[in-house]
């Protein structure tokens, strides 16, 4: 296959791309690697900083301060995945599907789509970025992946803000052949905000890619605990549910992608769409699992 529309620009995330089928959960031959690695990203929010690390905190007061800042949302995070696993076992939690408004303006297609995941914000930002490459998007008992994480590499660093280079590979499938389209894209990380934005470096097929993402908090006990308060962020959540309110992810994401030429036009267009809205909504779901694996861990 050749490459019929590249570009080299700058800009930003996540991929979600083209597959011919929708794709079941399959755990695979890397669950048990997944796992230890959602197990170490919270062992790693607990431990405590190397000795010659908190030496050098305590020699700069303003560094020592910003630190028991972190630590004490990395406990609260720590606390809501506790609350989280322990209700999941008396009541489940049920994500609705992805909800995707699909409309089109001078050949562009844009994916308007809002999505719930029962896991705290802080989590959910972790499953869209996967800094650890962990295989979310198994679809077949021999580790093959949906969408598969190649490389990733930090271009800029500036505080909770980074940009980020991604290479990726998304899985296809016709007739009796099958493979996977490799594409690149440059990202804009906003781990302080838990959002990002995302534009293609290169990919096949595609003339325009590029979107953002945003998590916010849903105090979903909110009613239950809080009685005729409605609260306005985590302090008044803490406060009225005695800290045993819940707090779930919203996430709103903007998606605009368009085919380049031959392929924005009709009929490969129709089927170009087609497929990559299937895709993303797949993608998501599957998210939407490996929110469900990570509130069944025990904490």
């Amino acid at each position: 296959v050749g490459l019929p529309c590249t570009s080299r620009t700058h800009g930003n995330e996540a991929g979600r791309l083209v597959v011919s089928r929708e794709s079941s959960i399959i755990c695979g031959p890397n669950f048990e690697s997944e796992m230890s690695i959602f197990a170490g990203w919270i062992n790693q929010n607990i431990q405590q900083p190397p000795k010659g690390e908190s030496e050098r905190y305590e020699d700069d007061k303003s560094n020592s301060g910003s630190e028991m800042d972190t630590n004490g949302t990395e406990d609260e995070e720590i606390k809501q995945l506790i609350l989280w696993s322990n209700a999941e076992k008396k009541h489940p939690w049920y994500d609705p599907p992805p909800k995707v408004k699909v409309t089109m303006k001078k050949g562009v297609c844009h994916l308007n789509i809002e999505l719930t995941l029962g896991v705290p914000p802080d989590g959910a930002y972790e499953l869209f970025i996967n800094p650890t490459d962990v295989p979310f998007f198994v679809i077949d008992n021999s580790g093959r992946q949906l969408l598969k994480n190649k490389s990733r590499k930090v271009l800029k660093k500036d505080g909770p803000r980074q940009i980020v280079k991604v290479v990726k590979a998304v899985a296809w499938d016709f007739l009796w052949w099958s493979g996977a389209l490799p594409f690149s894209l440059v990202v804009e990380e906003n781990k302080k905000d838990l959002e990002a934005k995302y534009k293609k470096e290169e990919m096949m097929f595609m003339k325009v890619f590029k979107g953002s993402w945003k998590i916010e908090p849903l105090y979903v006990d909110s009613a239950r605990l809080c009685k005729q308060m409605k609260p306005k962020n985590r302090e008044e959540y803490k406060k009225c549910s005695g800290g045993q309110g819940k707090i779930a992810s919203k996430v709103t994401m903007d998606q605009y992608f368009q085919p380049c030429f031959p392929f924005n036009l009709p009929p490969l267009s129709w089927y170009i769409r087609k497929i990559t809205i299937k895709t993303t909504k797949t993608l998501l779901k599957m998210l939407q699992e490996r929110a469900t694996i990570l509130r069944e861990l025990p904490y």
